[in-house]
C-alpha cells in the first residue's frame, strides 16, 4: 500500500482544514497516511513516502510562514528522486500577486529534491467549500492514478 505522507502550517486552522481533507480523500482512496503539522517534522519526514504533499498558507506580502521556514530550507537538502509531490496553497486573493505564493515556492523547492510533481497545485481561497472539495479530490485522484 503507499504512504502519503502530508505536511501542513495552518494559522487560521484554514490550512488544517484543508489538509483533513486531503487526508480522508487519500484514505478514501485505499492509502496509508500521515498527516503533521510542519513544527512537529523534519523534512526526512518524507523519507519513506510514496507522495509527499505540502498544504500552506501566505503570509503578507508573499512570505512563507514562519513556522515553515526551516523545514522549507532543508527540504532543499532531501533526495525525494523516486517520490511524487503535490502543494496546495491558501490564501486571501486580497494580496493579489502574492496570493498562495508560499505554495508556488514549495512546488520549486520540491523540484530541486528531484521529486516529481504529481498533480497542479491547488489555490483555495481561505477556507475550502464545496467546490474546493471537488478540486481536491481531483488533485488527490491525479496522485493516486501514478502512484498505482
Amino acid at each position: 500500500m503507499a504512504l502519503v505522507k502530508i505536511v501542513y502550517a495552518s494559522m487560521t486552522g484554514n490550512t488544517e482544514g484543508i489538509s483533513e481533507i486531503i487526508e480522508d480523500q487519500f484514505i478514501d482512496a485505499g492509502l496509508e497516511v500521515e498527516r503533521e503539522e510542519c513544527t512537529d517534522v523534519d523534512p526526512d519526514f518524507f523519507e519513506d513516502a510514496d507522495i509527499c504533499i505540502v498544504a500552506t498558507y501566505t503570509y503578507g506580502d508573499g512570505e512563507l510562514p514562519f513556522e515553515m521556514e526551516d523545514f522549507f530550507e532543508d527540504l532543499e537538502d532531501e533526495d525525494l528522486e523516486d517520490k511524487l509531490f503535490g502543494v496546495v496553497g491558501s490564501g486571501d486573493t486580497e494580496y493579489g500577486e502574492y496570493f498562495c505564493q508560499s505554495a508556488r515556492d514549495f512546488v520549486e523547492q520540491f523540484k530541486k529534491t528531484g521529486a516529481t510533481e504529481g498533480a497542479e497545485m491547488v489555490e483555495i481561497e481561505n477556507e475550502a467549500d464545496g467546490e474546493d472539495t471537488e478540486r481536491l479530490q481531483a488533485f488527490v485522484d491525479q496522485l493516486v492514478s501514478k502512484v498505482e
